[in-house]
C-alpha cells in the first residue's frame, strides 16, 4: 500500500484545530521517532526510510511500530509505499537494527493531535504536528491506497485540505528529519 500524504505549514493553528474539532474528537499523542540508516547512508541515497516509532497516548499507554518506506512514487507529494508492523519489545528492535548494521541517524519527538475521519468515502488521518526544534505548526493528511488510486487519493486529500483553508501555497515537502538536523547543526 502507498501512503498518499500531503503536508502543509499551518498559517493559523487555532483556526485549524477548531475546524477539525467540529468533525471529530482529537487524539493527542507524542511520537518518539528514531530513524536508522547505514554508515554510508544507503537508505537515504535511494529515498528510503527505516524508522522505529513509539506513540505515547494521553492516557499513558504506548505502542511501538517499525516502519519501512521505499522511494517516493509521486514527486510532488513525496507519497511512498509503506510497510509497518507492531513491535512488542522496542529495546529488542533497536538492538536488532544495530545488529544488522543500521545506526540511529536522528531521533526527535512530534507532538500530535490526530483526527480519524472519513472524507469522500476514504478513511483519512489528519494530524496537527508540532516539532519542538522546528518553528511553526504543520498538518499532515494521509490515506492509504494502491498505485492505481494514488492520483485520485491525492486529489481527495487536496480537496479536504482546501476545505480546511490550506492552499497549494501552504504545501511543503520539507522533511522533519532534515529540518531537525539543520537546526541541530546551525
Amino acid at each position: 500500500m502507498i501512503e498518499a500524504e500531503l503536508k502543509a505549514r499551518v498559517p493559523d493553528r487555532e483556526a485549524l484545530v477548531q475546524l477539525l474539532d467540529k468533525l471529530t474528537e482529537a487524539r493527542p499523542e507524542v511520537y518518539r521517532d528514531t530513524y536508522y540508516d547505514t554508515a554510508e547512508r544507503a537508505l537515504e541515497a535511494r529515498d528510503a526510510e527505516l524508522r522505529v516509532r513509539t506513540v505515547e497516548s494521553a492516557d499513558g499507554t504506548a505502542r511501538t511500530v517499525l516502519t519501512y518506506k521505499s522511494a517516493a512514487m509521486d514527486t510532488a507529494s513525496g507519497s511512498k509505499p509503506e510497510h509497518e508492523t507492531a513491535v512488542t519489545d522496542p529495546d529488542a528492535v533497536h538492538a536488532v537494527m544495530r545488529g544488522l548494521g543500521y545506526e540511529p541517524v536522528i531521533t526527535f519527538s512530534k507532538h500530535c493531535l490526530n483526527y480519524d475521519i472519513v472524507v469522500r468515502g476514504r478513511r483519512m488521518l489528519a494530524t496537527v504536528v508540532q516539532v519542538t526544534e522546528i518553528d511553526g505548526t504543520f498538518v499532515e493528511v494521509e490515506t492509504m491506497t494502491d498505485a492505481e488510486g494514488l492520483t485520485d487519493a491525492l486529489a481527495d486529500v487536496r480537496a479536504f485540505l482546501a476545505g480546511l483553508g490550506i492552499g497549494e501555497e501552504d504545501l511543503t515537502r520539507e522533511l522533519y528529519t532534515d529540518a531537525v538536523r539543520d537546526r541541530r547543526t546551525a
